[in-house]
């Protein structure tokens, strides 16, 4: 089910113009660690995890992720599966299909305990049409 976010609503792949490959790594960083879009726009967003242990890219405002994260500490072993999260294993990839409907700026981490803290966040800006 589609559900509108304050950061947008899951898209359709058959509307995607565009693929952002987004390196997840052992060190907590993201690469790139910025994304532009413009509004409107639906965006396949292709995790990559180059590391060695489990990663995860979640959407979202950065109360959201904050507010997930504390959540995530409590509940480490939690699980969840969202249109605006992939959890990708060592070696593997995820895709987000995501359509930025709604300009500002957003925010994407990797919410497992540890890494959200270490500075495993990026950020996402929707440019008004």
């Amino acid at each position: 089910m589609r559900e509108q976010k304050d950061w947008g609503i899951a898209g359709e792949a058959s509307a995607v113009r565009r693929t952002i490959t987004v390196r997840m790594t052992d060190d907590m960083k993201f690469a790139p660690a910025t994304i532009t879009v413009t509004e409107g726009e639906t965006l396949r967003i292709r995790a990559v995890n180059a590391g060695q242990v489990l990663h995860e890219i979640v959407l979202g405002t950065q109360a959201e992720l904050d507010a997930h994260a504390e959540l995530m500490r409590k509940h480490p072993n939690m699980e969840h599966d969202e249109p605006y999260m992939a959890h990708v294993e060592a070696g593997q990839r995820g895709d987000i299909v995501w359509q930025f409907n709604r300009p500002g700026t957003f925010a994407f981490a990797c919410l497992i305990p540890g890494h959200y803290e270490a500075g495993m966040r990026g950020t996402i800006t929707v440019r008004p049409r």
